[in-house]
């Protein structure tokens, strides 16, 4: 199978990138699933339900939030409704939307898309790591299992964190891909137990930024311990960053990983078809 996991989607720049971009990488990359973080979609915060609709529509199969997932609260009642969004699973019982979700794909082939916040210079949700294995645990792996292949989302500050989690789900799961700090980070590989995994997929927007908001205003937070006004999106071209992972029709664990950077600003990378 061949997936590609794309990072934060950062207001209108990441976004026109991205759908534009998606149904040509889907082509070429002849890809069996696509997932989305587009928890900074909206103007850099939350997810608005039509940019989401945008973002299926250009062919993401599902589409992962994050601790911005209730900026935009009209987002609520279409994720209750939308199957394929995705918010942290160690949110509080009771919270809206789902931490998981099982995407169906042409010829019978079932993926596991779970997503998971942490909890290191972050809100103290519950316990990740017992959340995302009771979900594990669930499904079985491979082309006689449950699920085919397994994304787990790991949303986090912390690459201690994030690095930790792919250890311990090493061998469970296809792909352990961190998200939230939006730089790309240049750890992509297979771990030993054949669990692909990256500490940041990096962000889809205008790196000429401060992690995706205009420089300006977001430097100038740093210099003054005062309100300032509202961080803005930068607005210039985009670079598109991912993850791109084949996974064994067999075992559903990966075999090959390779970055994915295309467009604005940073060195470009793209992985062979």
């Amino acid at each position: 199978m061949r997936i590609l996991f794309l990072g934060d989607v950062v207001g209108r720049s990441g976004r026109d990138a991205v759908t534009a971009a998606l149904p040509g990488l889907r082509r070429d990359l002849a890809l069996d699933l696509v997932v989305v973080n587009a928890e900074n979609a909206s103007h850099g915060f939350g997810l608005a339900p039509d940019m989401a609709r945008a973002l299926f529509a250009a062919g993401a199969d599902a589409i992962t939030l994050g601790n911005h997932a209730w900026d935009r609260k009209e987002i609520i009642p279409y994720m209750e409704e939308e199957p394929r969004i995705v918010r942290p699973l160690n949110y509080p019982p009771g919270t809206p939307g789902r931490g998981a979700a099982v995407i169906d794909l042409r010829g019978g082939r079932r993926v596991l898309v779970v997503q998971a916040m942490g909890r290191l210079f972050m809100e103290l949700l519950d316990d990740p790591f017992r959340a995302v294995q009771a979900e594990l645990a669930k499904h079985t792996l491979g082309a006689q299992g449950s699920v085919q292949a397994a994304i787990v989302d790991v949303h986090a500050e912390a690459t201690s964190e994030k690095q930790a989690m792919g250890h311990s789900f090493d061998g469970r799961a296809s792909l352990v891909i961190g998200t939230h700090t939006h730089v790309p980070t240049a750890d992509a590989r297979i771990l030993p137990g054949g669990t692909a995994f990256q500490s940041d997929a990096g962000m889809c927007g205008d790196y000429d930024s401060v992690i995706g908001m205009q420089k300006g205003g977001a430097s100038i937070r740093f210099w003054r311990k005062v309100p300032a006004e509202r961080l803005a999106p930068a607005e210039g071209e985009a670079t598109i960053c991912g993850l791109f992972v084949e996974t064994d029709d067999a075992t559903g664990l990966a075999r090959r990983v390779a970055p994915l950077r295309m467009g604005g600003s940073l060195a470009p990378e793209r992985p062979v078809a």
